[in-house]
């Protein structure tokens, strides 16, 4: 039988990962974006404006593939423009549209970025870092994690 801790800590996992998945739906449903998409739309507003993709993917803890991935679909939605850039054509740059700022501006500010953003005592965020850091080793996950 689990122990009454165990059983909080996987309640607490369960809240966090049911607001989440409620969350994105909500994004998708009022503004066409999933929450990984409005991170890189808010990362790319506070970067910008014109960012060079390969500083962008440098500055994030993500597969370029995937970051490439996300970028397209947000271009393909009008959310962001791709453009070569004009010192190196074989370098692309990444910057928000209208539409994108838009998104930006009235999607609402939510999830990890919005640690970017809020006032936290910072002992507060250093135990949060901890707890997940322990979460991807307590459940196992640490060959999944970079």
């Amino acid at each position: 039988m689990a122990s009454p801790d165990a059983v909080a800590a996987i309640r607490a996992w369960t809240r966090l990962d049911q607001a989440i998945a409620a969350f994105n739906r909500q994004l998708e449903q009022r503004h066409g974006v999933t929450g990984a998409q409005l991170a890189i739309l808010r990362l790319v507003a506070e970067w910008g404006p014109d960012l060079p993709l390969a500083q962008l993917r440098d500055r994030l803890v993500m597969h370029p593939a995937t970051l490439g991935q996300l970028l397209d679909r947000l271009a393909a939605r009008g959310l962001v423009t791709l453009a070569p850039d004009p010192a190196d054509r074989r370098r692309r740059r990444v910057a928000l549209t209208a539409a994108g700022r838009e998104c930006v501006a009235q999607a609402p500010l939510a999830g990890p970025v919005r640690l970017r953003q809020a006032a936290a005592d910072p002992e507060r965020l250093r135990r949060l870092a901890d707890a997940l850091d322990d979460a991807i080793e307590l459940f196992g996950l640490e060959e999944y994690a970079p």
